[in-house]
């Protein structure tokens, strides 16, 4: 679904150029993870499809799929952290998905669905590492360029990676003088990792509010379609926690702390507008009372 870009007057003055929220938070399961996950599914032939599909996620690509799932009418198994905070998990039950509970990282959650692939037959839409998925991400940066074809900046969250990569590759084929920057948590920067390296890295934890975005490693698949066109911003939870309480009482804005970064770089002052500026808010996927309590959490 197409979602609004809205200018926040208040980010706009204390960049001194506008400043536009890409409200992908407006989805209908609450996150961008629906453009790839419903681009993935829509595209497996009819054989695959019918023998159900399975993903492996910390959420928001969770209730994706089973979203997506659910309206071509095929099963959907979903591999979700034990720690998975219960309102994602609500959002998987609402879509239809049948839940697994696996470990903790990312890795433990691919473990798991690899067993239920061998056992049942089922075929898997990665959270991130597939160019289908990277496609429909992309998507975001269409509209983006669309709706302002004047952009100057667009900064975007990154874990894995998927929609960094796919919104870094359409807006510089649409618009290569625009920056685009890749905000990520301190305590699991590992796009600046493997930016340093020059390959991705798998790092031995990653920790953040931002529970979104907590991959061990970015994808091999979207480090090479972001490595030349998107630099690297890491802020610290602190700051994410300011953005997500500032943009619901102050914005009248939902947005889950992986959401938020983007906000919060700019508030920060880890990320410097230069011209028409878009912050991607990636999802919205968080009550009340957790964005109340998040300062207590960090």
């Amino acid at each position: 679904m197409r979602t609004p870009l809205v200018e926040v007057g208040a980010l706009s003055r204390l960049a001194k150029h506008p400043v536009y929220l890409k409200l992908e938070n407006r989805q209908p399961s609450g996150a961008f993870k629906l453009r790839g996950a419903w681009t993935a599914v829509r595209r497996l032939p009819d054989e695959k499809r019918r023998a159900g599909v399975i993903t492996y996620s910390s959420g928001n690509h969770g209730q994706a799929v089973a979203y997506a799932a659910r309206q071509v009418g095929v099963r959907a198994v979903i591999v979700m952290p034990e720690t998975a905070p219960a309102f994602k998990i609500d959002g998987v039950r609402r879509w239809g998905g049948e839940i697994v509970l696996a470990g903790t990282t990312s890795e433990d959650r691919l473990a798991k669905a690899q067993e239920i692939i061998e056992r049942e037959g089922l075929t898997v839409i990665p959270p991130f590492d597939h160019p289908d998925v990277i496609a429909g991400q992309g998507t975001v940066g269409l509209e983006i360029v669309e709706d302002l074809p004047e952009v100057a900046h667009v900064a975007v969250p990154v874990g894995g990676g998927g929609l960094a990569a796919g919104v870094a590759t359409a807006v510089s084929a649409l618009r290569p003088e625009a920056r685009i920057t890749a905000v990520e948590p301190e305590g699991a920067a590992t796009y600046a990792a493997a930016l340093e390296a020059g390959h991705p890295v798998r790092m031995e934890r990653t920790a953040s509010v931002a529970d979104g975005l907590l991959p061990l490693s970015v994808g091999a698949l979207t480090f090479e379609h972001m490595k030349d066109l998107a630099r690297s911003v890491t802020i610290p939870d602190s700051a994410i926690v300011e953005a997500t309480q500032w943009l619901f009482g102050e914005v009248d804005i939902t947005a889950e702390p992986s959401g938020a970064v983007t906000t919060a770089a700019l508030r920060h002052g880890a990320l410097q507008a230069d011209g028409p500026t878009v912050l991607v808010v990636s999802g919205g996927n968080v009550d009340v009372a957790t964005i109340r309590s998040l300062e207590a959490a960090t």
